[in-house]
């Protein structure tokens, strides 16, 4: 991304965050009011969406970005570690329209080795590349521990979903494990939210050019990518959180 088009997205934001203060107190409570800058777009609103699956929620940051967005509709919010899961809990959990899991989800159900990082948000069911580490040294550390998974089509056929469904998911490199798990929910989604790497962070990860090949093949179109993030030493592009939309 140049630096022009940087500059102009951060005047933007600013920009929206003058003219409405509640996104003041949304980032005071733990959302991302860039995030909501970027979605609030009006092709998002004319998608009509009622019902957003979280995944890989983390403390709830992006649960309360959405519901901040789209009031109405209701989240389902999935967090294997449960220190996470408390903070999640703790931030949405007496919101009438938020529903925490903590759970992660895959391929299979069962249990799995899970990598809490001291940087909770680069924890993940896989092992670190020597990329991630080196590229950003304060993900160094990690502790194992062991969580319950579960396929995410199993779970969604409990859940209450009315269409348009709108899928988010950021497991820091278990992506198409979910997506495998999930073909059937998959399918129903109006929109996709999924972190993407163009290069190997995490051992085993499939890259952007995977997912985009999966997703495209089972009839969604890339419409674009948020919040690309840069190599701090090299300025490549390392991530984006890339947006697919079913026709």
């Amino acid at each position: 991304m140049s630096i022009i088009s940087t500059t102009a997205r951060r005047f933007n934001t600013l920009a929206q965050l003058i003219d409405n203060p509640s996104l003041f107190r949304l980032r005071k409570r733990g959302g991302y009011p860039s995030v909501f800058c970027e979605l609030n777009k009006p092709w998002i609103h004319e998608l009509g969406i009622k019902t957003i699956l979280d995944i890989g929620a983390n403390y709830g940051q992006f649960s309360l970005t959405i519901n901040a967005l789209l009031p109405k509709a209701k989240i389902y919010g999935f967090e294997p570690v449960p220190s996470c899961y408390k903070a999640l809990h703790d931030s949405l959990g007496l919101y009438p329209s938020f529903q925490g899991f903590n759970i992660g989800l895959g391929e299979e159900s069962g249990t799995l080795n899970f990598e809490v990082n001291d940087f909770s948000p680069a924890s993940s069911f896989l092992e670190m590349s020597e990329t991630q580490k080196k590229t950003f040294p304060k993900t160094q550390n990690s502790s194992c521990i062991t969580v319950k998974i579960e396929r995410l089509d199993d779970i969604a056929a409990n859940l209450d979903i009315e269409e348009a469904l709108f899928i988010k998911i950021d497991v820091q490199g278990y992506e198409d494990r979910v997506l495998k798990g999930g073909v059937n929910t998959i399918a129903r989604a109006k929109l996709i939210m999924i972190e993407t790497s163009f290069k190997e962070m995490y051992k085993g990860q499939m890259l952007f050019d995977g997912i985009y090949t999966w997703l495209v093949a089972r009839g969604f179109t890339y419409v674009g990518s948020l919040g690309q993030l840069e190599s701090p030493e090299t300025g490549e592009m390392i991530q984006a959180d890339a947006l697919f939309l079913r026709s």
